[in-house]
Formats: structure tokens, sequence, C-alpha cells
């Protein structure tokens, strides 16, 4: 593929979720998708940092791709007979989202490494750093750091707190899993406070810092916001289809899904409870 066209989003088809009747949606995972694109010098230095540290801690360092995590992962596929293993960079998460298929082959993951090493000499880091952080996915229908900040904080990718940063950080390798609003949040908290710690042994926070954002109280947003019919089980449904199709294949598939839940039976009980109290 030509570097020219690295910028263009594919179009996917969304997958639906359906209560038991098949016409109630519940929930479209790119209905209305959200994303507001944003400069670098519009997200917090916090964010940058909170990324790379979990994502790709030698970001500044290699050239698009490390050649240790290569071999590793190219070890550990050979050992499992899969290609589950992509040791990927920021350079190459850009490339793989912009430019190829998701379809996991040697011939594709070759492609990536090559584009990688191509991007890196084409563009600064801190512009791969923008457009991986105005790319990603942070769950449902939100794509990007400051359409993410707005929805679960209430404000800018410019003016989140380190701790808020540390979150941000943490959702995008499992969205569903690390989703604010799941059932996870023990293992969300784990994940921000492995990114607090790797951002203070990188020397980009304080132990000060460290320790003042690891017992802050964070405000959520209220999850009603994200047009989603029946949350929690919808959640549960989106985290158990990704166990068995994949996340790709979920975001990308246009799958219709239909679950067990009967709404209508649902927002009878939920009006009893709201008469009765």
């Amino acid at each position: 593929p030509d570097l020219s066209s690295f910028e263009q989003r594919r179009v996917s088809e969304s997958t639906k979720i359906y209560d038991r009747t098949g016409t109630v949606l519940l929930y479209d995972l790119h209905q209305n998708v959200k994303r507001t694109v944003v400069p670098a010098s519009s997200i917090s230095i916090f964010v940058k940092n909170a990324t790379v540290a979990i994502e790709d801690e030698d970001f500044y360092k290699h050239r698009g791709i490390k050649v240790s995590s290569i071999f590793r992962a190219v070890f550990a596929n050979i050992l499992s007979g899969q290609y589950s293993q992509g040791g990927s960079t920021i350079t190459q998460q850009v490339v793989k989202n912009t430019l190829l298929t998701q379809e996991k082959t040697i011939a594709r993951k070759i492609k990536e490494w090559v584009l990688a090493v191509k991007l890196d000499q084409t563009l600064p880091k801190d512009k791969i750093l923008e457009i991986y952080l105005n790319e990603t996915s942070y769950g449902g229908n939100m794509y990007g750091i400051e359409e993410a900040s707005k929805q679960f904080f209430g404000k800018s990718a410019k003016e989140v707190t380190i701790a808020e940063a540390a979150y941000l950080a943490a959702i995008p390798q499992a969205t569903t899993y690390y989703s604010p609003y799941g059932t996870h949040l023990k293992e969300l908290e784990a994940r921000k406070n492995l990114v607090l710690q790797k951002m203070l042994s990188l020397g980009y926070i304080t132990e000060q810092e460290h320790k003042t954002a690891k017992t802050e109280k964070v405000a959520l947003e209220s999850q009603n916001q994200f047009g989603i019919k029946a949350p929690h089980f919808v959640f549960f449904v989106k985290e158990y289809l990704e166990g068995i199709l994949g996340k790709d294949a979920l975001d990308r598939e246009g799958y219709k899904v239909i679950t067990t839940i009967d709404m209508d039976m649902q927002e009878k009980a939920s009006d009893l409870i709201k008469t009765t109290a």
C-alpha cells in the first residue's frame, strides 16, 4: 500500500445487538461514530506519556519496529502453531489500523513491519503518536482520545489529570473488558496502576505524583449518554462475543446478534421498581 493513504480509515459494517425479538436495538457498535480529531498540542503530555509507557515504552528509541519483540513473537507463534503474538509498536498499530487488513498471516505481518519502518522515516514521532491517539478505539462508538476524554470525564484531552490519563491509556488493550462501565473494575484499576508504575519507572512522573494519582478518586460521566439499552447486559454480551469471534471480527463484520433479554419486560420491571420506591 501507498503511504499517502495511511490516514484514510477503512469503512466497516457495524455489529448490532438486539433483544430477543430481534426488533429492539440495544446497541450499535458503530452507530453515530464519535471522534474529534485534535492536534498533538491539544493532548495532555500525561496522556502521551501514559500511552507510550503502557503500549510502547521504546517508542522514541526504535525505528518503527522492535526487532527483539519480533523475534519473541515469531518464536511464540512457532511454539503455539498460531499467529496470536504480534509484538506491535505504536507505529505498527497505526499502519495496521489505516493501511492493512486484520488478517493474521505472515505476509500481512511482513508488510506491517516494512511499512512501519517507512512511516517512521516519513513522519516525526510526535505526529505518529498524534495519529494513533486520534484513531484508537476506546470502546463502542468512541474513537480518539478527545472523544474518550469528554465521554468518560467531561473534559478535553488537554485537561485530564495523571490518573485520568492512566485510565485512558489502560482501556484500548481490551475496550469491553476494561470499560469503566463494565464488570471488571478491579482489573481496570490494576491496569491503571500498572500504567502509573511504568510512568514512574520511565521518569514521566515523580514519586509524589505517582502516589497522588494512585489514590485519586476519579469521577466518571453518566453512561446514559452512550445510547445503550441495558448497558450491563450489553457489555456482558459484547465481551462474550469477543471471546468467541475476536474483537476485530466483531468490529468489522456487521453481525446481527439476537440476545435473550426481553426489553418490554425489562422496562415494565424498571417502572414497577420506580413506582414502589
